[in-house]
Formats: C-alpha cells, structure tokens, sequence
C-alpha cells in the first residue's frame, strides 16, 4: 500500500500535468476567439453590403410595371 508520502508526490506531479494542460486548452481557445472575430468581421462586411440591395429588390416591381 501507498504511503502518504507517495500519494502526496504523485498528486503533486497530477496536478502540474494538469496545470500544462489547462494553460494548452486555454491557448488554443484563445486563438479560436480569435478566428471567429475575424470570420465576424467579415460577416458584418457582407451584410452591410446586403441592405444596399434591399431598396433595389423592393423597387424592381414597380419599374417592371411602369417600363410595360
């Protein structure tokens, strides 16, 4: 059986495993925050463009009658 004294030694080295493992996931979702602000960016780019096309959607039946 275990002593207390190994037990302590092995529990130490868990959770400075887990300290390196933490700090590794915390980075990575760090560098996925930062992917999915860029991917944001470019959504709100392209949605701005796409209310310049709502005047043009809402307008066409009315041209097509009046050119008739």
């Amino acid at each position: 059986m275990a002593t207390v004294r190994e037990m302590e030694v092995k529990l130490n080295g868990h959770e400075k495993e887990c300290a390196v493992r933490y700090a590794n996931i915390e980075k990575q979702l760090d560098q996925g925050n930062a992917k999915f602000d860029k991917i944001n960016t470019r959504f709100d780019a392209i949605d701005k463009r796409l209310w310049l096309l709502y005047p043009f959607v809402l307008v066409s039946p009315f041209l097509e009658k009046l050119f008739q």
